[in-house]
Formats: structure tokens, sequence, C-alpha cells
């Protein structure tokens, strides 16, 4: 571990997860990838319960959160985050397939900090993983973790 906040991939599709991590590996981003299989995990990762109950203190320093997930779906997860004051401030990137008018309202209602669209193409879906990562893990200046 290299002293870096990871981010937190939501998703509970098994190629997208392959696709988003070797874009982001092949941009050379050095933060850890955590994955949460749906929106149920990803709460468990943020609340350090469950299987993360041992994980150490700390925030990611972003949350990339698909929407349409089973268990609990990304804008119950965003709710949930958006109404507590410890995790509100972690920068959350809804990665989704949906173009739904309604689900792009509802997340910028509930606080997403971005919304990106899946590109149906792999190299349009790279080069929009890789952007993103760039500029959340890299170019953005987070807000302290002050739960360390």
């Amino acid at each position: 571990m290299t002293g870096l906040r990871p981010i937190l991939l939501v998703e509970d599709n098994l190629r997208d997860v392959e696709l988003v991590l070797a874009a982001l590996k092949k941009n050379n981003l050095a933060n850890e990838v955590v994955v949460a299989r749906d929106g149920e995990e990803a709460l468990d990762y943020l609340y350090r319960r469950g299987r993360f109950q041992s994980r150490d203190p700390g925030l990611p320093i972003a949350m990339f959160l698909d929407l349409k997930m089973p268990k609990v779906d990304g804008l119950e997860v965003l709710r949930q985050m958006k109404g507590d004051d410890a995790l509100r401030v972690i920068p959350v990137v809804m990665l989704t397939s949906s173009r739904e008018e309604a689900d792009l309202v509802k997340s910028y209602q509930l606080g997403v900090n971005a919304y990106v669209v899946k590109p149906v193409g792999f190299q349009q879906f790279v080069d929009a993983i890789k952007q993103t990562g760039m500029f959340w893990a890299v170019i953005n200046e987070p807000p302290p973790d002050t739960t360390s």
C-alpha cells in the first residue's frame, strides 16, 4: 500500500469490473481499488461492517457507483452516504449504462458529483474510465480524511 486513499468501485457486472480495473491500471493510477459487488457491500465497506469490519479506517478518495444493482441500488447507497455527515464528503461518480433522465435528475438531487454513462465501445469505455479516474484520484483535491 502506498499511503494513497483507495477508490471504491461498486459494480455488479464482472466484465465492467475487469474493464474499469484494466483502464485504471493502464493509466498507472497507484490507488488501490476496492470492489464491492452490490450496494449492500458498498455500505458495509463504508461503515466497516461484515467482511470489511477489520479494514483500516479512513474514507476512499472517490467512489465509482453503478446505478442498477441487486440488494441495494446505487441511488439508495448515494442517499445513505449523503445523509451521513462523515460520508457525504466522498466524491461519488455514478458510473452507469442508464441514460434515463429520471436517474440523472435523481442522482444529482441526492448529491452525486458526476454522472458518467458507460460507453458501449471497448476503447471508449477504457478512455472514459482513464479520464474519470485521473480526475478524481489525481487532479481533484479531495477533502481531508478526518476519520482515521
